[in-house]
Parts: structure tokens; sequence; C-alpha cells
């Protein structure tokens, strides 16, 4: 086991790694921007250390200063949590040279699961069925014109170094492609420094199904589930629950065993989330791997009481997997709610300021993970993401009883968030009877979704 742990991130899942760590009995630094000076994973953490000004690129993304923030503090591990540098080989591996752990894949492995497009042909090898969708990575508009042609209209494009729904085109015609590759193009090499696009065939009413694993690096491997994420704005995850309510059970067990036998065979390692599109007829489809933590990932934890980011600590200090896949246990349901700083009545547009006042949901079966208190002052700087919450109950009924509970208790005074969207969708018939399809919200719109 590691002994001291960095941990290169902020907000809530910094708290939460700092929190699997004091459960480890680990030693715990958080390394911190500016604007997070006064954070709560801050104020609780054992040690923590400045890594630069509020700008993401000068600190949370400044890898020499991460570095060296893991050597002055004698930290031996670093946690990237999500986002930021969860995915970058080139951090994984300038940790390593310099004798620090990397609390992720291994760089090797990270390079060879990097290409989303590449990826996808690799695990198809495995057994997994793909979206149809380019034959490689489109090369200019003339080939993402002639390749989408012959695919047939609507695709999807794709950075293939990109992960979070970013640089993400929805194109139905040969016009929107003209406007649309150069933009998708411009904003995965802003996002990733890699503008190269590839496209899927566009399923028009899918919904989005992910299955948890892990992995050691002495070839053990587990599922620990499946979790249903239809819920999407602008490809962005609101709503995630487990199990999925539209699947039976062979389809997900068929799900489940594929997803884990073909990344033990890929020879893939830690945490990861390989990501499906359910078609109408019961039919998935694989269209990529995310190789770190994921925000969703207490769903899982709820509803199999493992602790994901201590197990991911054990799996990267070279530990072997603490569970077999008889031992896991999925009981009831369960749902997390994203709560952003953000306005519903105007587009949904980023919020910041003080949060003046918080009253936190509790009782059986609700969960709350986040980094907010009175007085706390929310930065303009980076994600939206303010809190998970997230509810169990023995059925989805029940979980969606504790969900109106807790949404109503919910309060953040001082700032906007989405909270009053999530009260809506809550007794929406649709998403009551699991009829949710990814698209949904971006085409009635969520205005007109929640009767707003």
């Amino acid at each position: 086991m590691v002994s001291k742990v960095l941990i290169a991130n902020r907000g809530e899942i910094a708290v939460r790694i700092l929190r699997a760590c004091r459960d480890l009995g680990l030693p715990a630094v958080v390394a911190f921007s500016e604007a997070d000076r006064e954070s709560l994973a801050v104020r609780l953490a054992d040690e923590a250390i400045c890594i630069g000004p509020a700008e993401a690129r000068r600190s949370y993304l400044n890898q020499p200063a991460l570095i060296s923030a893991a050597m002055i503090t004698g930290a031996d591990a670093v946690h990237p949590g999500y986002g930021f540098l969860s995915e970058d080989a080139a951090f994984a591996e300038a940790c390593v040279a310099h004798d620090l752990t990397f609390i992720g894949p291994r760089p090797e492995v990270l390079e060879r699961f990097a290409s989303k497009y590449a990826v996808r042909r690799m695990l198809a090898a495995n057994g997994l069925p793909t979206v149809p969708g380019s034959r490689g990575i489109v090369t200019d508009l003339p080939d993402a014109l002639d390749q989408a042609a012959e695919a047939g209209y609507p695709v999807l494009l794709k950075p293939s170094a990109g992960g979070g729904g970013r640089g993400m085109r929805l194109v139905r015609s040969p016009r929107e492609m003209e406007t649309s590759l150069p933009l998708a193009r411009s904003e995965a090499q802003a996002a990733f420094g890699d503008d190269s696009i590839y496209f899927e065939k566009w399923i028009e009413e899918s919904r989005h199904v992910e299955v948890q694993v892990m992995l050691d690096r002495h070839g053990n491997g587990v599922h620990l589930g499946e979790r249903d994420c239809s819920v999407q704005r602008r490809h962005q995850k609101i709503i995630e629950e487990g199990p999925s309510p539209a699947m039976d059970d062979p389809t997900r067990e068929r799900l489940r065993d594929l997803a884990i036998r073909s990344v033990v065979a890929a020879g893939y390692e830690g945490a990861g989330t390989l990501e499906f599109l359910l078609d109408g007829d019961g039919n998935f489809y694989f269209i990529e791997i995310n190789c770190r933590i994921q925000v969703e990932h207490p769903v899982t934890e709820m509803l199999t009481g493992v602790d994901l980011i201590a197990e991911q600590i054990r799996v990267a200090s070279g530990e072997r997997l603490s569970l077999r896949q008889g031992e896991i246990s999925i009981r009831g349901h369960a749902i997390e709610f994203r709560v952003n700083a953000e306005d519903p009545s105007d587009n949904f547009a980023p919020q910041a300021g003080a949060v003046d006042s918080l009253n936190l949901p509790g009782g059986p079966g609700v969960r709350v993970d986040t980094h907010l208190y009175p007085g706390y002052e929310v930065p303009p700087y980076y994600d939206s993401l303010l809190a998970k919450l997230i509810v169990w109950g023995e059925t989805r009924d029940v979980a969606l009883a504790r969900s109106r509970r807790a949404l109503a208790e919910f309060e953040v005074g001082g700032l906007r968030t989405n909270i009053v969207f999530h009260r809506a969708i809550v007794d929406n018939d649709a998403f009551l009877q699991a009829r949710v399809s990814t698209n949904l919200l971006d085409r009635v719109g969520a205005g007109a979704f929640v009767g707003a």
C-alpha cells in the first residue's frame, strides 16, 4: 500500500478521495488553486499545498506543479480524481518517472486506451458489438462527407481523445457537416489537445447504459453492475440510476459478462466504465471506455457496498482485487442527481457566488457528496457541479419516494441551482415510467420537459 496520497483535484471528488484515504489510514495532501484556498477539501485535509492561480491550465493541469507538490510534501502517490489529468498518459508517466504511484491505470495502459476509435476496434475484436460509424479518423471535410453518405445520416461527431460530452456534434445533413466538423475539431483541440474526429451512426431513441469494472494488474477483474445515464442535456449526464430500468435480466447479464470479459482480454487495469447505447429493441452497442473513476460512481457504491475509491488505491498499489465476482451482490435501486450551479430558467446558465445558507437532506437511504458549506464562495472558473444527491431504496419506487423527500429538503441559499429541475423531473411521467432517451431533453427543451 502507498503511504501518502496527493489529491490532484478539487470540489466534491477531492473530499470523497480524502475520506477514502482516511478510511484506509492514509495521510493525504490536497493540492489547491488560489481560487480554492477556502475549499472544504483544504479545510478537512491533513495537509494542503497551493499549486497555482485559479486558471486550471496553471494549476490543476500544471503537471510540473503537481509533481513538485507531491515531492515537497513527501507523498508517494497521486490520485487525479476525474477530469483534468485523470486519463493523461503523459502525466501518469511523469508520476512513475518521479517514483510516484499514479492511482489509475499504468501509463502504458492509458496509452493503449487513449484513442476512443482504436479502443472501439480493439474491444469489438474481443466480442463487444459497436455502433456502425466511420472507417477511421476522418481526414478532412470531403472524407467526412463521403463516409457519412456511406453510413447514412444522422451521425454523431466525436473527438477520439474526448470525454464528458465535449466536442460532440450531431450532424443530420451534408450542409451541417460543413459547419459542424470544423467546430468539433476546434473544440476537441481546445479541450484535449487533439483534433482527431470520428463519427458513429446516431441512434435516434437510445438509452445510455454503462458497466462499472475493476481490474488488478494480475489479470483479475470484476464488474459491479450497470448504471443508466439516459437523462442528459447536450450530451452531459444529469441523472444516473442503477440497475437500468430499461433492461430485462437476460440482456443485463449478457451486457455485464461481455463487458468484463472484453476488458480482461484487452489487458485493462484499475477502475473503468464501459459505455453503451441501448436501442428500442434491447440491442446494446459499445461506444467508449472511461479509464478513471466516474462522477456517478456512488450509484454503484450504494448498490454494492463497495468503496470504489479505496479499491482503486489498493489496485494501483499493486495489490490483488479484494473482491471476487461471486461475492458482489447488487441490491435495491439507486439514483444520483447532479446538483449544479446553473439557472434552469435562463437556459441553464452557469452561476457563481456565495453560499448564504445550506440545508442538506438526510435520513434512510440518502447520501450527499459535496464540497459546500455556508459561507463558501463558488468560483466561476471550473465545472458547475456543486453536489451529488444519491438515494437508495429496496425498489425503484421506494428510491423515487425518497428522492422526492430529499430534493424537497435540499436547499442552497445565495445562488441558483438546478434543484428545481430535479424536483420536477421525479414527477414527470416519462421519467417515472423509465421512457427517457438520451435526446429527449434536447429535442423538447428541458423547460418544456419539466413544465417550466
